[in-house]
């Protein structure tokens, strides 16, 4: 019963900016479901607000700071190869990783979470290997997505399932909640991106 009260204890105590964050996060994630180019500016406020709130002392979740910067760097670069593909009349199509891609993530993954953790040692972070595992797997599905790599669901869901307790533990009961509707976005935008993938072929077939 105590977890429950604490749980709503945190909502009740969540700050304006946890809620610009999480709120134009969500706006996000809704248009990336829909493959819609407004991801990228809703994001780029979103990632903006994380990265400056996990940083701060009272937190500590370092990664996850590092993590959104990096987030608004990649939603930088997805909104620019997006918008540069229609300008050619040549956009870049949903697509799914070849195998080598595959190694690519897991290798990035891997990397990363390595990286990640021996940094975190450094800081006075309590979670250092959650907190550098749920960086690393993000990191890798922010870079299928501005790829537009069905893939990057998946990669994004792994995070999101590490973070949803890690949130939790630090009382941001407002961002657990929104990582879990971001988990359950997630099922079905890999759903969506299939069947896109099913009807560009079906396309190319009838061409």
């Amino acid at each position: 019963m105590e977890p429950l009260v604490n749980f709503f204890e945190a909502i009740k105590n969540t700050t304006t900016l946890e809620l610009l964050a999480v709120s134009f996060g969500l706006i996000s994630v809704l248009f990336a479901r829909v493959n819609h180019i407004l991801l990228f500016p809703s994001g780029l406020i979103s990632t903006a607000i994380f990265s400056y709130m996990w940083v701060q002392h009272s937190v500590g979740l370092y990664a996850e700071g590092v993590l959104n910067l990096y987030y608004f760097i990649m939603t930088l670069y997805g909104w620019y190869n997006w918008s540069q593909r229609k300008k050619e009349n040549h956009e870049l199509p949903i697509s799914q990783c070849t195998k080598n891609e595959h190694k690519i993530a897991l290798t990035l993954s891997l990397v990363a979470s390595l990286i990640f953790y021996l940094l975190l040692l450094q800081t006075p972070s309590t979670v250092a290997f959650w907190d550098a595992v749920v960086a690393a797997t993000a990191c890798t599905g922010m870079w299928l997505l501005s790829k537009r790599k069905l893939e990057n669901w998946i990669w994004l869901n792994i995070s999101n399932a590490l973070s949803i307790p890690l949130f939790i533990y630090k009382s941001y009961a407002l961002s657990a909640l929104f990582t879990l509707v971001l988990f359950i976005i997630a099922i079905s935008g890999y759903s969506y991106w299939k069947k896109q993938i099913i009807q560009q072929e079906l396309s190319k077939q009838a061409h």
